[in-house]
């Protein structure tokens, strides 16, 4: 191999958005893009989603699939209403005179509006633009309807407008824009109003506000249609994006959803005075999308008790508390289906599960009937219509599609191949396909793994309800050997807290529970390995509430976790590569807790830009700090909507098979590995692995390998930040094996990366990316004093951001934390023979 010097690429100028590749409903304009897709708009789901009652109290139009369906409540046939290509249907409201139902329609650029005349089966549109609207609700006399849209501003405001045959007329926002004095975290700086309902005389709208609140989506109030300026706040609430809050008939009762003070969502009532709220539902699952039945005697609602944690749908008499699942057994559906028989087995013919994407000849997602429905967060709208979904299969597994061509991917893990057909099925008929996986394990020379997501979140307030035998079977289908569940708050609870301290199930895949612990100001921190307790507070620095101080900061956390045999790494650390004379804001403590040696691992492929987290993970190791490589996926197990499954990031330890802790913590602190999301990588120096030190400044052989599910662009060996050689990718650029030779730098490390300029779409991530550890060269590192500079840069930021803090609890929090930093630049200032 000859070498070729050439500065790396992964600086600043080079860190960008992987080209093609946006968020799903990118005009929604919110500080944190990830959380209220699956809090608060529809997904698409196999269970029920959303729903209303029809005027005889007996039958319920619901959302499922992507269709509307009508069903009686005591049977177990439910028709098909609506069935668009390509697009998916959602949150339907029916009229008081039965004759038809309102609802949104997503269709890859936006949510619309739609209309459905239940005796024609017609559907018209009701908006058009692309911006996202959605909660539709028509007024008691059906004349005016109420939604909430991001029409004009890219936030969630209350739109009300006259409805006729013709369509809407009038329509605009009842509240008008207000920005919010306060900093929020997940939420816009203005004021949103979501979940409408109408009163029963027609005359007001109960809905969400959080106008001055900066945590929670905020209170249930109450405004006069005619009169805007007439709004008063009915009751304080802190629920995430779910209280859509009902009138019952008689206009004086309120259900409405909420955690309030537990850890998932139960229905609750109150009144129009918003006397204190009581709990109608009690439990450990989720209760939400509550209506009532016209004559007040029922509520239906969407929960996810059932055994194998999907959504279903329930209807309940609150008087009594009797209550009935609503399953669809048969369904009738508006065009011809095929049965479709998925049967996976691995290279020795061993049935297996997996993940799998269906695309009917609808242009749709189609998924067995009990099985989770997934979807990418992000897509390329050059190569998609709307983002890719997947479900995992349990071998065999069978789902109903439309008639004719059909578009199969199947998936399992990184060492397989990609396994994709396109088949034509026949209307009524049943179709078995044989899934045959081919399988490319590396030579054992490289070293013998087990891969491990050190970050994944089993249940995070999403549509599902996670267990560890649920996760375990997840890790399953994506061929991953350890789940790290890293329990942590959203916002007030906890959802996993009853979690931790019990055994982790398993022993391939195995589960284990761990801690993220969450600071906005920080950055965050996975604790793994707590032999003895939780760690509390599990957040700092949340402004505007009793924990605002940025008292604990992260060294104090990291010395904790310690105290109990636990491992520190930070997590998802870089979106974008931080500036710190450009940045408007600089926080991010890893540079002093590095310097400090609280850092036993980074994750350097995770929930996170990886370029952009390499770039920083290379100026630290210039200084000499040996930061291990993880890697966690970030997944909220339980979402429907997320990027990637669990097991997405992925590190693989060379534990030599063994998948104890004392061995994978081993392997994850000596840097015995390498991180990936899909890029297979093996590196050897003179025999010697990543994780190794050698003698440096000679000549060396090295030998590679790379297998891939999808093509690489770059593979390249990197030394001291620079790229010193380039290998020729060709053919179909998924495999390269190769030995060589190459003189080594005088000192410091040597790595293998593999990494694409552009998203692909059958690798649900920003682009494809793998790195190797280091292997690490002994003797004289090279000049440093820029890495130093940059750190010392850094942390001068941190230290104005910090003395800027008024929040503390007293003067010796404040202290404490500005010696700790002033003292971390010290200390990288004499890395780099800085006095």
């Amino acid at each position: 191999m000859a070498r070729t010097a050439c500065i790396v690429a992964l600086l600043a100028s080079a860190v960008a958005a992987a080209s093609g590749r946006e968020p799903v409903l990118k005009q929604v304009d919110l500080p944190h893009n990830y959380y209220w897709r699956e809090l608060y708009l529809p997904q698409l789901t196999t269970g029920p989603s959303g729903v209303s009652f029809m005027p005889d109290n007996e039958t319920l139009v619901y959302s499922m699939g992507g269709s509307l369906w009508r069903q009686r409540i005591g049977d177990d046939e439910a028709v098909e209403l609506t069935h668009a290509k390509g697009a998916y249907d959602h949150q339907p409201d029916v009229a008081r005179d039965g004759r038809s139902v309102v609802f949104t329609r997503y269709d890859g650029g936006g949510l619309e509006l739609w209309r459905l005349d239940l005796a024609s089966g017609k559907t018209q549109a009701l908006t058009q633009g692309g911006a996202v609207n959605v909660e539709p609700r028509l007024s008691p006399d059906g004349r005016r309807i109420a939604w909430v849209s991001t029409q004009g501003t890219g936030h969630f405001n209350l739109f009300i407008a006259d409805i006729d045959a013709d369509g809407l007329h009038n329509a605009h926002p009842l509240l008008g824009e207000r920005k919010s004095k306060l900093d929020r975290y997940y939420y816009s700086a203005f004021d949103h109003a979501i979940n409408p309902s109408w009163s029963p005389d027609g005359k007001s709208l109960l809905y969400v506000g959080n106008p001055e609140i900066a945590w929670g989506t905020g209170d249930l109030s109450i405004v006069s249609v005619d009169a805007p300026a007439q709004r008063r706040k009915l009751l304080s609430e802190e629920t995430s994006w779910s209280a859509r809050p009902d009138f019952a008939p008689d206009g004086k009762r309120i259900v409405f959803s909420s955690y309030h003070g537990r850890q998932t969502h139960q229905l609750w009532l109150t009144n129009v005075q918003g006397a204190a709220p009581l709990p109608l539902t009690f439990g450990e699952t989720e209760r939400r999308n509550a209506r009532w039945s016209p004559d007040g005697k029922r509520i239906a609602y969407i929960g996810n008790a059932g055994a194998d944690g999907n959504t279903q749908l329930v209807v309940m008499e609150p008087l009594g508390g009797a209550s009935r699942v609503v399953e669809a057994k048969r369904l009738r559906t508006l065009s011809p289906t095929a049965r479709l028989t998925l049967d996976i087995r691995d290279a020795g013919g061993k049935p297996v599960p997996a993940r799998v994407s269906v695309q009917g000849s609808d242009g749709r997602a189609h998924a067995a009937r009990n099985a989770w429905m997934h979807a990418d967060d992000g897509f390329d709208r050059a190569k998609l219509a709307t983002e890719g979904h997947y479900f995992h299969c349990a071998s065999p597994c069978t789902l109903d599609v439309p008639a004719g061509e059909t578009q199969i991917v199947v998936q399992r893990g990184f060492a397989n191949d990609l396994w994709q057909r396109r088949i034509d099925v026949a209307a009524g008929r049943e179709t078995t396909v044989g899934v045959s996986l081919v399988a490319h394990p590396f030579p054992p020379e490289f070293g013998d793994w087990i891969s491990a997501d050190l970050h994944v979140h089993m249940n995070y307030g999403g549509h599902y309800r996670n267990t560890p035998e649920h996760l375990a079977w997840q890790a399953q289908a994506e061929d991953l050997d350890l789940v790290e569940n890293l329990i942590v708050n959203k916002e007030e609870r906890i959802p996993d807290i009853a979690w931790f301290g019990t055994p982790g199930i398993g022993t391939r895949p195995r589960i284990s529970h761990a801690q993220e612990f969450h600071t906005s100001f920080w950055g965050h921190l996975g604790l793994l390995n707590l032999r003895e307790n939780f760690v509390a507070p599990d957040f700092s620095a949340y402004r505007h509430t009793a924990l605002a101080s940025p008292w604990p900061h992260n060294g104090v956390i990291a010395d904790l976790a310690h105290a109990q045999q636990g491992l520190v790494g930070y997590v998802h650390p870089f979106d974008t590569v931080p500036d710190p004379v450009n940045d408007a804001s600089l926080t991010h403590q890893l540079p002093a807790d590095v310097a400090h040696g609280k850092v036993d691992y980074m994750e350097v492929v995770g929930f996170s830009d990886h370029k952009a987290t390499a770039s920083v993970w290379y100026r630290l190791m210039n200084l000499g700090y040996r930061i291990p490589a993880g890697a966690g996926s970030d997944t909220m197990a339980n979402y429907a909507s997320l990027r990637g499954p669990v097991g997405m990031n992925r590190v693989f330890l060379d534990t030599q098979g063994r998948l104890d802790d004392a061995s994978v913590f081993a392997a994850l602190k000596a840097g015995r590995g390498f991180a990936s999301n899909g890029p297979m990588l093996g590196l050897l120096v003179d025999d010697h692995k990543p994780g190794d030190t050698i003698a440096a400044g000679r000549r060396v052989k090295v030998r590679i390998a790379l297998h891939s599910p999808v093509p690489v662009d770059h593979l390249e060996l990197v030394a001291n930040g620079e790229v010193i050689h380039r290998f020729d990718l060709r053919g179909d650029r998924t495999r390269m094996w190769g030995t060589g030779e190459i003189d080594l730098p005088k000192g410091g490390w040597l790595l293998l990366r593999a990494w694409n300029d552009d998203a692909n779409p059958l690798l649900l991530d920003l682009y494809p990316y793998a790195t190797t550890n280091p292997v690490w060269l002994e003797g004289p590192t090279p000049d440093a004093h820029a890495d130093a500079a940059y750190f010392v840069a850094w942390l001068d930021r941190v230290i104005e951001a910090t003395a800027a803090r008024d929040d503390y609890n007293d003067a010796t929090e404040k202290e404490a934390t500005l010696a700790y930093l002033r003292e971390a630049q010290s200390l990288i200032r004499k890395r780099a023979g800085d006095k």
